[in-house]
């Protein structure tokens, strides 16, 4: 990852991801660059092909929000890709240091626990902080101290569990993408991206698209060992007064096989988390 220059390394992944005829360009077999060349996405966007190369190069100087926003329209980038577009060219200030540990709200601890349905927080380089034991039956990668992204590109558990992997890995990274936001020169992060782009080929073809956004709610596609196949609604919940923690919710439709299948996890955890609680006691005693 560049640090210095982010917004150029930005606006390089995107125009390659651009064909030059879905904005009205003729394209070919004899183009040398996989999407829009540099005077081209300059054309579009109404500015120089001189000013362009600069900012690309890293010499361009605070670009206006109007460049800014004709640039996204050229590159037909999303709401939340043009606001990172905003972001990374946005005037850096001396950025405090971050504390060594995240801690999850107290009230939420509570919340998770009582919650009958699996609940989880992950914090701002997407570590588990915090789970219920439902979350942790439904995979133990949802268990604190376990990193979400290296879980998923790392565990072939865990591409077992999701059959919505493709899906899932995308959202992932799009989500620490989004996170990240400007800060490219972040230590975690830097050896986070390091060591999933050498050890996952899917990874680092994700990372180089330069997509951004979290994988908001939805419905999650299971395979559990034990209880089966399950679709699983999944909603998110930023928590306020923390430096992104999220809270991650899996429900099923009632009356579902799903459901069915819930419930019997359910079960299981609460049998197991009775035989543990047992086991510790008698060792105490």
């Amino acid at each position: 990852m560049e640090k210095a220059n982010a917004l150029g390394v930005y606006l390089r992944a995107r125009r390659d991801l651009v064909r030059p005829e879905d904005v009205g360009l003729i394209g070919g077999d004899r183009r040398r660059v996989p999407g829009l060349r540099r005077e081209e996405l300059a054309m579009l966007a109404g500015i120089s092909s001189d000013y362009y190369l600069r900012l690309e190069q890293g010499r361009g100087q605070h670009p206006s929000a109007q460049v800014l926003d004709a640039l996204a329209n050229a590159l037909r980038l999303d709401a939340a890709a043009t606001a990172h577009l905003h972001d990374l060219a946005r005037p850096k200030t001396r950025r405090r240091a971050r504390p060594r540990a995240e801690r999850v709200p107290a009230g939420i601890i509570q919340l998770i626990d009582q919650l009958p349905m699996p609940a989880y927080v992950y914090g701002r380089y997407m570590d588990v902080l915090a789970a219920n034991h439902l979350a942790r039956a439904l995979s133990p990668n949802f268990a604190p101290g376990r990193n979400l992204l290296r879980q998923v590109f790392l565990d072939p558990g865990d591409r077992e569990l999701h059959l919505d992997w493709d899906r899932a890995t995308a959202g992932v990274v799009g989500g620490l993408r989004a996170t990240a936001g400007a800060d490219p020169g972040d230590p975690r992060l830097a050896e986070l991206v390091g060591e999933l782009s050498i050890s996952s080929d899917r990874f680092r073809t994700l990372w180089a698209r330069a997509d951004v956004g979290h994988r908001g709610e939805g419905t999650s596609h299971m395979l559990h060992p034990q209880v089966g196949e399950l679709h699983l609604r999944r909603d998110k919940l930023a928590i306020a007064g923390t430096e992104g923690q999220q809270l991650v919710i899996y429900h099923a439709e009632p009356g579902t096989a799903s459901a069915q299948a819930l419930g019997l996890l359910g079960s299981i955890a609460a049998t197991d988390e009775r035989d543990a609680t047992t086991q510790d006691q008698d060792i105490v005693g």
